[in-house]
């Protein structure tokens, strides 16, 4: 095989028209699968002779990807193909002669291996087979669908249980593989990667799709102007769906932290150039900064005048959402000393209580930590005002 292919590596290919070129990668691609085939064969062969153990290694994978710098996944893959086919011998056939690829090859198998137990040796030929003969048709991600119907063909009456616990375990899978991870970079771009279940990424890309379509992006910017590449077209989408979300759907805790709070003087939104501050402590630009103003789901915080809302005295015992948030813009975290505890899991406290005559506003109101809100009400410790509005707690002798 080596020396056939020394024999065309430096081989012109300027010659060939379009039916020879077509027709020449399409039958590569079945070599090429022919040779995976070969060798997950040699790779179950290499654990039966104890490759690994002579030098060794931990498993014949392994020392596969040490030998070859190949990928230890890849390594992985074929060597579980091979074990597989040692099971299946009509995929073991089809992909013998390359009517079968690697990858529709793992699939067949895992459907047929996942069939419920009281399927008879029969009924597994006869599924493995019917996947076998659609594997002319379907790519491998299609073959994994037919695979969890794959109890319709074979046995009707089992098959709808069959396939919903199939379902609900692989969601339960995808649930617990489903992970979000983003770095902030010195350029002001957050990078990151994420894994989620399918069906919630459908619904995501849904909608993503929807408003990265161009009419809806002519809408927004005013004009078509010229098409932007696909996947900039997604990440301005997401932006705009994160801007976008109503504000009243989202979970509160401690009240306010999942409000989005833009601090800019009020000089800002009459077109001054200072910059606004989110709660978050990043800094953005005075135009996002007014255009955020205005956007559905974002509260200004505007300074520069006291506004009434936030001061409700005695007419309710609760502090309002608003009221909330601007304490906690303006404490920040816990005001215990020592204590960095964020806004979102602390209490706002009544100083002086409300029990004795303390109005629900902003002046009269803190934020401290459920352990520290303890305190402020246990008649065992005394609390004390430093200087700047923090508070100290000593216990009473």
């Amino acid at each position: 095989m080596s020396q056939s292919l020394d024999a065309v590596s430096d081989a012109s290919l300027w010659s060939m028209d379009v039916h020879e070129t077509a027709a020449t990668i399409v039958e590569l691609t079945r070599v090429a699968a022919r040779v995976t085939e070969l060798q997950a064969r040699l790779a179950t062969h290499a654990r039966s002779v104890g490759v690994a153990e002579q030098v060794g290694a931990t498993s014949v994978p392994n020392w596969w990807a040490h030998q070859t710098r190949m990928a230890n996944a890849a390594a992985h893959r074929i060597a579980k193909l091979g074990a597989g086919l040692d099971e299946h011998p009509l995929v073991h056939t089809a992909m013998k002669s390359g009517d079968l690829m690697p990858d529709q090859a793992a699939v067949i198998i895992h459907a047929v291996d996942e069939l419920p137990d009281h399927v008879d040796a029969a009924l597994r030929e006869r599924a493995e087979a019917h996947l076998v003969g659609e594997a002319a048709h379907y790519d491998a991600r299609a073959l994994a669908n037919l695979g969890r119907g794959l109890l319709h063909v074979i046995d009707p009456e089992a098959a709808d249980a069959h396939e919903a616990k199939l379902l609900e375990r692989e969601e339960q899978a995808a649930a617990a593989k489903t992970r979000l991870t983003a770095r902030e970079d010195p350029d002001g771009i957050v990078r990151g990667t994420f894994a989620l279940p399918g069906a919630q990424w459908q619904m995501w890309k849904k909608q993503l799709l929807a408003i990265a379509a161009p009419k809806h992006r002519a809408a927004v910017e005013g004009h078509l102007g010229e098409r932007k590449p696909g996947p900039q077209r997604m990440g301005l989408a997401l932006a705009e769906w994160i801007e976008r979300y109503p504000a009243d759907r989202l979970p509160d805790s401690g009240g306010v932290s999942a409000t989005v709070v833009v601090t800019i003087p009020v000089e800002t939104l009459q077109g001054g150039p200072k910059p606004g501050v989110l709660d978050t402590g990043a800094v953005i630009s005075p135009g996002q900064a007014r255009r955020m103003a205005c956007e559905a789901g974002i509260l200004p915080l505007v300074l520069g005048g006291k506004s009434e809302i936030l001061d409700a005295g005695r007419t309710r015992r609760f502090h309002s959402k608003t009221q909330r948030i601007a304490i906690a813009q303006r404490d920040k975290h816990c005001t215990a000393e020592g204590c960095d505890w964020p806004p979102g899991m602390c209490h706002i406290h009544h100083d002086p209580a409300w029990a004795s005559g303390g109005p629900t506003d902003v002046e009269h109101g803190r934020l401290l930590c459920p352990r520290h809100h303890a305190r402020a009400h246990d008649p065992t410790y005394a609390m004390t005002k430093l200087p700047g509005g923090k508070v100290a707690f000593t216990r009473r002798t």
